[in-house]
């Protein structure tokens, strides 16, 4: 089983690291069987799966549920489990509480924290009882209504230098990695040369030591929206669409099932269930 100390290394040989969200249990089989080295149970899954406008409601108890599915799949990979908003925000004794959760219950070797200046020493102090923390700074969903949307980050000199302070102080506070989202590629690449923990992109350019992605995105299964940093790889919703289609005209003109996808009984035995059954 690859460990946390395993990023590390990829970081020093400067081998991409491959990071994508599973919500289930056989998505997550899939990246799996593929290599991915850090599968991340995001609580993005209450905008992909249960169609809320943000991932501000998602609950621990739904967090939960996904994440012990993802769990049973996990044999290689790396399990990162999103913190859900203010699971950890209000006190430390929540914060521990509720990532004891995930990791008792779990597979999980490390949570991930939507990362302010705010909360660094809540951070520092969960990395000093044991807790690994992946720190997450740029374009923080948690923060949607703060930052006025889903906006890039980074991208004047002014607000690219805060986030180069705020990563290096993340770094001073233990976390074992750091997710960079929607941060101009400049500003990333920085943040990547400076620190020596793994730094995970998404939506911020080439220059970082691995990248990330929301499954669903890559997969096409959205036909209205993909995030601009997203390359959709198969419109798998049109397939499923066209599955789904040639289901329903089977079943309508007779098609399905055919005598394969059922079990019939032998001669001698429907005389008799005849014989039972008619006096009903």
């Amino acid at each position: 089983m690859k460990y946390l100390k395993h990023l590390i290394e990829k970081k020093k040989k400067h081998d991409p690291i491959i990071a994508l969200t599973a919500y289930d249990y056989f998505s997550a089989r899939i990246l799996e069987e593929c290599g991915v080295d850090i599968i991340l149970v995001g609580d993005s899954y209450g905008m992909v799966k249960l169609g809320y406008d943000t991932t501000l409601p998602v609950s621990m108890e739904e967090m939960l549920i996904i994440s012990k599915a993802v769990s049973k799949a996990i044999k290689e990979s790396i399990l990162i489990i999103d913190m859900p908003f203010l699971s950890y925000q209000i006190s430390i004794r929540d914060a521990l509480f509720n990532t004891g959760r995930f990791f008792k219950e779990t597979k999980a070797q490390a949570v991930k924290i939507e990362s302010l200046e705010s909360n660094v020493k809540l951070i520092e102090k969960m990395v000093k009882m044991d807790v690994p923390v992946m720190g997450h700074i740029g374009l923080t969903p948690q923060s949607v209504y703060k930052l006025g949307g889903y906006k890039i980050q980074g991208n004047d000199s002014i607000s690219a230098e805060k986030l180069v302070r705020l990563a290096l102080a993340l770094e001073d506070a233990g976390i074992c990695s750091l997710v960079v989202e929607g941060v101009s590629a400049q500003c990333a690449g920085k943040i990547t040369r400076k620190l020596k923990i793994p730094v995970i992109g998404i939506g911020s350019g080439p220059f970082c030591d691995g990248q990330i992605l929301v499954l669903d995105d890559i997969l096409g299964l959205n036909p209205d929206f993909t995030p601009r940093h997203a390359k959709k790889y198969i419109d798998l919703f049109s397939i499923i669409k066209k599955a789904v289609r040639e289901y329903s005209d089977n079943v309508r003109t007779g098609k399905f099932p055919q005598k394969k996808y059922f079990v019939s009984m032998d001669q001698k035995e429907q005389k008799r269930f005849d014989k039972r059954t008619e006096r009903f």
